[in-house]
């Protein structure tokens, strides 16, 4: 399975790494341990691996904004 994911889109990233932040700020206020998983996207969006696009596939994100 050949998966075209070498670079996130340019919106998809940052979006990624704040989302994660986000999520992580609030499992540290709240001390609700499921925000933690605010780690996924953090991690995807730093390295720029989709694990959705690994699941299924393709990556409607990359096929809109190609260049």
């Amino acid at each position: 399975m050949a998966i075209n994911a070498k670079k996130l889109a340019k919106f998809c990233r940052p979006f990624r790494i704040v989302l994660g932040l986000i999520l992580i700020g609030i499992a540290v206020y709240t001390g609700n341990k499921w925000f933690y998983l605010g780690i996924i996207p953090l991690i995807a969006g730093i390295v720029g691996f989709c694990p959705a696009c690994a699941i299924t596939g393709q990556c409607t994100i990359l096929g809109k904004d190609k260049e």
